[in-house]
């Protein structure tokens, strides 16, 4: 399966519109620091749950004037988007990183990822950051296994919505 990465640019704006589509929720994340940095360990649900993440209204202009889209095809067809957004500190931040249900586990997010490195590198940036909800275990897997490393957990965000307890972990990446 051929995967090619395009930036989307105003000729491609459709890929924008790739729906979100539901992804398995089995398991957690618990994250700790002490003296010699962070660790993590993960425990399983005992019963697996799906979810689908609201639609978003991406709007190009503004994509790019925080940084860029990178799309994925196969068979010209879009299987995948991630947008990014240059930060203050040299690093950019994956703000959206998703892949249509049935190409999930073929490199598509890891082409994205790696498609965005040069990318931000010429913007100078050394490293990238984002965020992983504890409770979605497959994308705490993924960042780790490509080797993002946790660099933070932030446990107050959710505290007055349906999601009160939920956790967000921080990750880097250096290039």
């Amino acid at each position: 399966m051929p995967i090619t990465i395009v930036r989307v640019t105003k000729a491609t704006a459709q890929d924008l519109l790739l729906p979100n589509q539901p992804f398995q929720r089995f398991g957690h994340v618990q994250v700790t620091r002490d003296e010699n940095g962070w660790h993590h360990q993960e425990t399983l649900d005992p019963t697996i749950t799906t979810q689908t993440f609201p639609e978003e209204n991406y709007q190009l202009e503004e994509i790019d004037r925080l940084g860029f889209a990178l799309a994925a095809h196969v068979d010209d067809k879009c299987v995948g988007l991630a947008t990014f957004e240059y930060q203050f500190n040299k690093l950019v931040y994956l703000a959206v990183l998703k892949v249509n249900a049935e190409v999930r586990h073929q490199g598509i997010a890891s082409a994205l990822l790696d498609a965005a490195k040069p990318i931000a590198q010429q913007h100078g940036c050394a490293g990238m950051c984002t965020i992983a909800q504890g409770s979605n275990l497959a994308a705490n897997r993924f960042y780790l296994h490509y080797g993002f490393e946790i660099g933070g957990l932030e446990t107050f965000r959710y505290e007055f919505t349906q999601a009160a307890g939920e956790v967000d972990i921080h990750y880097w990446l250096s290039f």
